[in-house]
């Protein structure tokens, strides 16, 4: 699948099969996840993979968006190391490319993955800090659960020429 097919055909994939992801898509993932871009090269993530069922169950408790985590086989934190930061506040940017990278790859790999968000509410942020023993200074962006699809949405149009402004507003 090109790069294009993956962008528009990306779908929230929220229900999964039994049939574990192997460790060579786990690392697939966070491969592309590593080669998003960053501002002046900051590179501030890091990356928790989670396939203890307690702790993926724990964690659809702590997220009110997150009750797929507990029925998928794994799930990649995507968090930030704060000391890193060369400009303060880029870092959630950075971290979403690299999420984003994460999900283009699963569904370039047929897999199935959707994006659970944990920053910037505090009370996510602090659950999953607690729940996975991470220093203060790295903050949780967000839960991606991957698994093979059990659901295939249709497709979405998205494309809006309303949107787009040529020169200025």
């Amino acid at each position: 699948m090109d790069a294009t097919e993956a962008i528009l055909s990306r779908r929230s994939i929220r229900k999964y099969d039994k049939e574990p992801v192997s460790d060579g898509d786990v690392e697939a993932l966070l491969n592309a996840a590593m080669h998003a871009p960053s501002a002046v090269n900051e590179r501030p993530w890091h990356f928790v993979v989670i396939k203890d069922r307690k702790t993926l169950e724990a964690i659809s408790q702590i997220s009110p968006t997150a009750p797929m985590v507990k029925y998928a086989p794994i799930a990649i934190v995507v968090c930030a190391d704060t000391t890193l930061e060369k400009f303060p506040g880029l870092w959630p940017l950075d971290c979403a490319a690299a999420t984003e990278n994460i999900l283009l790859a699963a569904t370039a790999r047929r897999l199935g993955a959707v994006w659970t968000a944990v920053y910037p509410f505090d009370e996510r942020v602090e659950g999953v800090q607690k729940l996975l023993g991470l220093p203060a200074h790295i903050v949780p962006l967000c839960v991606v659960p991957v698994g093979h699809p059990a659901e295939t949405p249709a497709p979405v149009d998205r494309f809006d020429r309303a949107c787009i402004h040529q020169e200025a507003w």
